[in-house]
């Protein structure tokens, strides 16, 4: 709603496009932004969660792995499961920065200030 009220859209309707060019070419990408960076962000957020989930539920997966060996004081797992969501972080910015130069072409040109 906020990009639909932008000076760019303004302009393109004043040139006399088809609304729905309007709306799919000018708009939808550029509020496309906040939502590829929200996927992004999802990815770790969403393993993150199992580790609660699969405690409660008591489900054997990796988050209850996770707790278990926090409970024994296992560090070697401990830390294989940080290094796991670090590289599900880093995943998740990179899934973030291809989605960008995906969804806006300024960014690909490294036109954007």
């Amino acid at each position: 709603i906020e990009v639909l009220k932008s000076d760019y859209v303004r302009t393109a309707r004043a040139k006399g496009l088809v609304e729905k060019v309007v709306i799919y070419r000018h708009a939808f990408q550029n509020a496309l932004i906040p939502v590829v960076t929200l996927i992004g962000m999802w990815i770790p957020i969403l393993f993150g969660g199992s580790i609660v989930v699969e405690k409660i539920f008591a489900y054997p997966g990796m988050g209850y792995l996770l707790n278990e060996a926090y409970g024994y004081k296992d560090r070697a797992i401990l830390q294989t499961a940080l290094l796991f969501f670090g590289l599900l972080t880093l995943l998740g910015n990179i899934f973030i920065d291809v989605g960008y130069m995906i969804v806006d072409p300024r960014i690909r040109e490294g036109k954007v200030k």
